[in-house]
């Protein structure tokens, strides 16, 4: 499993013209497949009337799943260029829909690969990217006469608390990177005199 990724800080869109044809490049953060097909169909419902949506998407961490597609376009000029890009500039988990309408000019094999490619680079600079960092999920459950003290301290030591919950003792969520595990049960034994207890539960990504 990959430490961390890179993905879009934010859905937005950048639009370029190249010899009279309009290029709207659509970028999102997705999560899964799904997402990424949905987004596509909701572009495309957006310019029915454009020449050309072509799309590309890369999903996973480890880009497990890579999609593309040139929608009309020569064999390899629009979505493989695009794709190329989103994997040359290591984002995961994004789609990118450019939409194309033609000005009358043609642009050639080479003119294409640029266009598609270029304003999809274009679009992630203006956009932005985020890391996520690989943690594991914890859980400290503390008495209520600790918990805010805890609480204050975790997040002055940069920790991730993800939730609080107050039920009969309080339980607070984290994200803690894997090598962070054994040191963290030492600070929190200290931090609470042996008081509160800590389950490790799955894997996720977050803020890095």
């Amino acid at each position: 499993m990959q430490e961390q990724y890179r993905t879009l800080a934010r859905e937005g869109v950048h639009e370029t013209e190249i010899n009279r044809s309009r290029f709207i490049c659509a970028l999102a953060p997705v999560a899964t497949e799904q997402e990424a097909q949905d987004f596509v169909a909701r572009v495309r419902k957006e310019h029915p009337t454009a020449t050309h949506n072509c799309f590309a998407y890369v999903i996973g961490a480890d880009a497990a799943v890579q999609k593309a597609s040139d929608d009309g376009e020569p064999g390899g000029t629009a979505g493989v260029p695009m794709l190329q890009m989103l994997m040359r500039r290591e984002v995961r988990y994004v789609a990118a829909v450019v939409t194309r309408y033609y000005g009358g000019v043609k642009l050639g094999a080479g003119g294409l690969i640029r266009a598609y490619g270029g304003v999809v680079g274009e679009a992630l600079d203006v956009l932005g990217t985020v890391t996520r960092q690989r943690f594991r999920l914890a859980t400290v459950t503390v008495d209520h006469q600790r918990a805010g003290r805890l609480e204050n301290e975790l997040r002055a030591t940069g920790r991730a608390v993800r939730d609080v919950r107050y039920g009969e003792a309080v339980t607070l969520e984290i994200g803690l990177p894997d090598a962070d595990v054994a040191g963290f049960r030492a600070w929190l034994a200290d931090a609470t005199a042996g008081t509160a207890r800590l389950e490790l539960g799955g894997e996720a990504y977050g803020d890095a």
